[in-house]
């Protein structure tokens, strides 16, 4: 019992800080690692098809994070919490939980199959820029110079990673620039998570996160699935419950859903808005990282050029959302949907 005691206060003693920095690292080379398992699994086919496909991966990585998400928030789950939701936010639930918990992944998964990750992941940093406009728009937000500075610069970013590589399979030509397919997926994988994110700041800001958050990702699974079986047939999951597949999974679900998650929202609710947005920033960074040295992916001239350039725009907009926390409290706890969805906006794609 003493055992138990000092291991619970040393646990508490932990920053959130660092259960943040830990859960960015791991979702930063989701991407990575998804690509890799994927290639292993096209070495070892079954069947005639490869037991590790990203579709595989993405419905058993998303019922790995369901799992850790009605363990962790299983107190919101009563019938007294459930009731509460009106009519309108559970049709706001269910949209929410098909863009940004199977639209969304799935063309980003998709886009991994077709272009190198370190694309991926800077062309998913169209999501909060489009975010920005987005709520300007909408919602109405105030928000300073430099946010929108930093938006602007982190869209210029994009667009030259999208127009200065030369894509493989090209799906366009623009003069003398290609618009690759793997790019086009991987940016309406982005615009589908900024709509999410707008709709969720609009009709969810009422909706315990707990909730939001299992319902999305347990509403989405069972979305992606029906919607694959439609597109690739029944045969498209026949390796789903391969034991290679499950074995790579361990791996998958365990480190990067589980822990991953798990070090996320402990970290989430010891720490401040400001602290989560700018922490998780650097996850695209994590993201590029990994490519080279999972994949060993170097950046092209392309990603040189575009990368700089949205970085310069990401620490713009970390300078104004310092300055308007500043301004207003300065610690404001991460319990809320549209916290969190802010958050995520700046993160980029998880992996899950």
């Amino acid at each position: 019992m003493q055992q138990l005691t000092k291991t619970s206060q040393f646990s508490n003693r932990i920053p959130g800080q660092t259960y943040l920095w830990l859960g960015v690292l791991i979702f930063g080379t989701s991407s990575a690692v998804t690509r890799k398992i994927t290639e292993i699994g096209a070495q070892n086919f079954m069947g005639g098809q490869n037991p590790i496909s990203l579709c595989n991966v993405l419905f058993v990585g998303n019922l790995c994070a369901l799992l850790v998400l009605l363990i962790i928030y299983r107190q919101y789950w009563n019938w007294q919490t459930l009731r509460q939701l009106s009519k309108r936010e559970w049709i706001s639930l269910v949209i929410v939980a098909s863009l940004s918990g199977a639209l969304a992944p799935g063309l980003i998964f998709q886009a991994l199959a077709l272009t190198p990750v370190t694309n991926v992941v800077l062309v998913g940093r169209l999501e909060p820029p489009l975010t920005l406009a987005l709520s300007i728009w909408l919602l109405r937000d105030r928000v300073n110079g430099w946010e929108v500075m930093g938006a602007i610069a982190a869209f210029i970013g994009v667009a030259l990673t999208i127009l200065l590589q030369p894509a493989q399979e090209s799906l366009m030509h623009m003069g003398g620039f290609h618009l690759g397919l793997g790019e086009l997926l991987a940016a309406i994988g982005a615009i589908s998570l900024a709509v999410s994110t707008i709709i969720g700041k609009k009709r969810l800001a009422k909706v315990p996160l707990g909730v939001y958050s299992t319902v999305r990702t347990g509403l989405g699974t069972v979305i992606f699935f029906f919607i694959a079986l439609i597109i690739y047939g029944h045969r498209h999951f026949m390796g789903v419950l391969s034991p290679f597949l499950w074995q790579w999974m361990l791996l998958y679900g365990v480190i990067i859903v589980v822990v991953g998650q798990s070090f996320w929202i402990a970290g989430l609710r010891a720490s401040s808005v400001s602290t989560a947005s700018v922490i998780g920033s650097f996850a695209p960074i994590a993201g590029i990282l990994a490519a080279y040295f999972i994949l060993g992916e170097v950046p092209t001239h392309a990603q040189y050029i575009g990368g700089s350039v949205i970085l310069l725009g990401l620490l713009l907009s970390q300078w104004g959302i310092q300055q308007q926390s500043a301004r207003q409290a300065a610690m404001v706890s991460v319990n809320s949907v549209p916290a969190e969805q802010g958050i995520e906006a700046n993160m980029g794609f998880r992996g899950i």
